[in-house]
This record gives C-alpha cells, structure tokens and sequence, in this order.
C-alpha cells in the first residue's frame, strides 16, 4: 500500500489526517454495506423474476410455385399461371418443358397457364387446366360467364419471328391446338380438412376431388378485397391478403354450396 506524506506538516498532522480519512472511507464501507443488504431483502420479497418466453412464430417456407397463380388438379398435378407479362414471360422461359401443357384463354389479357406433365393428363385433367385458365384472364373481369381455351406443347410456343423476337409477354403459336369451347367461369374456394389457409381450384376440381361444401366463385359485382373479407369470414381464415393472392382480378359473386 502507498502512503503518501505531507513534508510541510508534522508526523502527528499526518497521522491525524489519515486517520480522519480512514474514519470517512469507513462510513462510506458501511453505508455501501447496508445498501447491498436493502437491496437484498427487496429482492427475496420480490422472489424470483420469472424467465421471459420467447415466442417464435413459425412461418412455412413457400414453395417456389406460389408466386405464381397456381392449384393442384384432382390427380395431383401442378398447374401455374403468371399474375402479369413479365410472369407469363418467366414462365414460358424457366418451367415450360418439353413434357408440359401450355394452355391459355382465347381473349386478350390472360395468364400463361402451364400443367406440369400435361402432355399425358387425360381429358378432364386438362379440361381442370383449362377452366383455371379461363378464369385468370379478362373474361373474368370483363364479368363474362365463360371463355374459350386452348393448348399447345412445348414446340408450338417461341419467342422468335420473322421480325425478331416478340415482346415481353408475347409469344409466337404455331400448328393444331386443342380446343376447349365455353369453359364456365367458376372457381371453388374451401379449406382442406386439417388444412388452415384456403385454396381455389376450379370448380371441375372440387367436383372431380368429391369436396361437399365450398364457395362458389363467379364473376360478380361484389369488389375483390370485399369477396376476399366474405370468404375469409366464411371460412374462418384471418390471411386476406394470401386471398387476395388467390383470386382473379375483377369482381365476385360468392355462394355458399
């Protein structure tokens, strides 16, 4: 320990200084002492703090195909549609292959739908591809009951001209199609049993999939974020926005069934 001295003062001046000084640091250890015990008691009083929990809110990862417009035919295969050109555009270049479907209403303004290994679906499954289709297109908002559809495989969809490649969106068709005359524009929306958020799947597919009860969906004049309140409500979903994901564009009847 270093003790430091006065030379200006005496031996007994230095000795009562320190000694006054031992009795303040005293106090001051007492004081500090009688602080820790207060805080002590107060603290068994209060008892234990309880561990706060942690909550964690478990979010699905999304499946790459859901940032398209898409459903599962009652066979179980995936159709995808774009939700706009530059959609249709990714579609046509990155998930169009050589085994699928191309299918697309004969009106201005639809989705590109593709039906993943559609080339060997049978008839109904493509007719399934074929009113979704229909649907995701401007017949829908146009408020029409039904459109016309067609399809195409892979060889029968380009990109090139003779004046270049076509814009985004657009595509060049070539050979036979196949026809599918005055789809019906429906649509059901349910919740699959043990299931929490709502599909919509063309009405064909409700019906091929036995599903008793569901929303029927038409075009209507009810507006898309009121039918998604109305569907949400009816089907006790809260996530309107991942309706609104759902749905076409355009307005709604909906119908208990």
């Amino acid at each position: 320990m270093r003790i430091d001295i006065d030379y200006t003062k005496s031996a007994q001046d230095n000795a009562d200084d320190y000694f006054k000084l031992s009795k303040k640091l005293k106090k001051k250890a007492e004081g500090a002492s009688i602080a820790i015990r207060d805080l002590e008691a107060k603290r068994s009083k209060a008892g234990a703090v309880p561990e706060q929990k942690i909550r964690i809110r478990n979010v699905a990862q999304r499946k790459w195909y859901e940032k398209f417009n898409w459903f599962n035919t009652s066979s179980g295969m995936l159709a995808i549609g774009g939700r706009s050109a530059a959609q249709n555009e990714l579609i046509n270049s990155r998930y169009f292959e050589s085994t699928d479907l191309f299918l697309h209403a004969d009106v201005f303004g639809a989705s590109v739908v593709i039906l993943k290994d559609g080339i060997k679906a049978p008839r109904e499954i493509r007719e399934q591809a074929a009113q979704f289709a229909a649907c995701f297109s401007k017949a829908w908002e146009n408020g029409m009951g039904s459109a016309n559809v067609y399809s195409l495989k892979r060889e029968q969809v380009t990109k090139s001209s003779e004046k270049g490649s076509l814009g985004t969106g657009s595509f060049l068709l070539e050979g036979e199609r196949e026809w599918f005359k005055d789809v019906p524009l429906e649509l059901c929306a349910y919740v699959p049993e043990g299931g929490t958020s709502v599909c919509v799947v063309p009405v064909q597919a409700a019906i091929a999939m036995g599903i008793k009860r569901y929303l029927l969906l038409k075009p209507g004049n009810v507006k898309k974020s009121d039918a998604a309140k109305t569907i949400a409500q009816k089907l006790s979903c809260s996530d309107i926005d991942y309706i609104m994901q759902r749905l076409p564009a355009g307005g709604f009847s909906v119908k208990q069934v």
